[in-house]
């Protein structure tokens, strides 16, 4: 399978895993303000502080994104393109969102795909500070109790990177779930598998989803060699095939179902398990 060596040390175990709450979530987020600030406002009106979601339609204006981009030294084996701030409204399509906490602040990370003004279907990784809702947004997927994602130097990377801790703010009417986070050079599918199996799970919804990796090889669409990518998970989870999006270093958007075993984890993947899920 392939593999990109990182600039680190690579620890064990290869998937960070805390038990969690998972209480449902579905809203609207209404236009005016940074996506960022709305939806921080609007699960803390509910009483939480992290979760895993997806969102589609509406959209925002002004809006900023990077795509994934060769590392210019070697201190990470990918970096990250020059920050890219389209003009006009730029259209939503759908994305998958992990929310959490960085430095003790309310922080995002979200990858996409959208339609730019000028019609231009594009994707990549939303900048939390420059996303300003313009149409109101929906959200669905689960809030967290007992666990959150917080973000944390990764030394194996060299990159701050979202993982799930353990928290003592458990709340009534959730349903047990997993938050996780994989670590580079593993197949996502198996990974995933692995970890429902060793909770019991015969069948587990993924919520979330935002991560990379290596390339891609799909069961219904061309496979794609370049190594560097920005990807979300669209649909499936344990016992179900993994729907994809992704964009590469250059700009060029892919989709489609994983193959199992052929599809190795880049940097991360950050998402939850829900049995519970449909």
């Amino acid at each position: 399978m392939r593999s990109i060596r990182q600039p680190g040390p690579a620890p064990q175990p290869r998937a960070v895993v805390v038990p969690a709450l998972l209480h449902p979530c579905a809203f609207t987020l209404p236009a005016g303000a940074l996506l960022l600030d709305t939806l921080r406002d609007a699960l803390a009106a509910r009483g939480f502080r992290s979760g895993a979601f997806t969102i589609a339609g509406g959209g925002f204006s002004p809006f900023g994104y990077v795509i994934p981009a060769l590392s210019p030294d070697a201190t990470r084996a990918a970096w990250y393109s020059e920050a890219r701030r389209p003009p006009g409204v730029t259209r939503l399509e759908h994305g998958a969102l992990t929310f959490g906490r960085r430095d003790g602040a309310a922080f995002f990370h979200c990858h996409a795909t959208w339609f730019e003004a000028e019609g231009v279907r594009r994707g990549g990784h939303i900048l939390p500070e420059e996303a300003v809702i313009a149409a109101p947004i929906q959200l669905t997927g689960v809030a967290l109790s007992g666990a959150a994602f917080e973000v944390s130097d990764d030394p194996e990377t060299g990159f701050r990177l979202f993982a799930p801790v353990a928290t003592d703010d458990t709340r009534p009417g959730g349903h047990p779930g997993l938050a996780l986070r994989l670590r580079p050079n593993q197949d996502i599918t198996l990974a995933i598998e692995a970890i429902a199996d060793g909770k019991g799970y015969k069948r587990a919804t993924l919520r979330g989803g935002v991560g990379s990796i290596i390339g891609a090889r799909f069961t219904d669409a061309p496979a794609t060699e370049i190594p560097f990518t920005e990807m979300f998970i669209r649909a499936g989870g344990a016992g179900r095939p993994l729907d994809i999006a992704m964009v590469d270093v250059e700009d060029r958007l892919h989709e489609g179902t994983l193959a199992r075993g052929e599809n190795p984890v880049l940097m991360t993947l950050e998402a939850v398990l829900d049995p519970e899920g449909e």
